[in-house]
């Protein structure tokens, strides 16, 4: 079908491949349960060696909540020593960006973008050696729940900082598809 030249120089293609993964970095769906009364999921089960159950070999030491008000940007930052799991109930919404910069790791330079939130019910884990930082482009307040396998010390935090366009202002910015 020929379409109006006016209107085809506009015209794009959302992408649909595969985007890029890191090794390590895991997302996991959670159990979410409706019911007349509001909703439950579980965050997670420690187990008898002391790791949350869904991700092997992930002790937590701390447990904290972050509030991220409307239109910030918290990044970057990276962890030597430090394995995180983050979790945005499904009726909050973050945008998580990761970026590996493990030297000797098969996905060095690798960058994902996750939305946490917004429907969805999940656990990130993010490896020791991947930048990440959250953004909340959006117009309301969002709640984001970390478990990290350190306690964090002002004496000696194990908190490596990147400026927050370190990768780009653009990757910051609400993407269609």
């Amino acid at each position: 079908m020929k379409l109006d030249p006016k209107f085809e120089s506009a015209l794009t293609v959302q992408q649909y491949q595969t985007k890029e993964s890191i090794e390590g970095v895991q997302i996991i769906d959670q159990p979410f349960h409706r019911d007349d009364t509001g909703n439950f999921t579980e965050l997670g089960r420690i187990n008898d060696q002391g790791e949350l159950e869904a991700f092997e070999g992930f002790k937590p030491q701390q447990v904290s909540l972050s509030i991220m008000l409307p239109k910030v940007v918290k990044a970057f930052h990276v962890h030597k020593k430090q394995d995180d799991v983050w979790y945005v109930s499904p009726d909050n919404r973050l945008l998580a960006i990761l970026v590996d910069l493990r030297e000797n790791s098969p996905t060095k330079g690798n960058m994902m973008r996750v939305i946490l939130g917004g429907g969805s019910n999940s656990l990130l884990r993010i490896p020791a050696g991947v930048a990440h930082g959250a953004g909340n482009p959006w117009h309301t307040s969002t709640k984001l729940i970390y478990f990290t396998t350190q306690q964090f010390s002002p004496e000696s935090p194990d908190e490596y900082r990147l400026p927050w366009d370190y990768f780009g202002a653009d990757i910051w910015r609400k993407s269609r598809g």
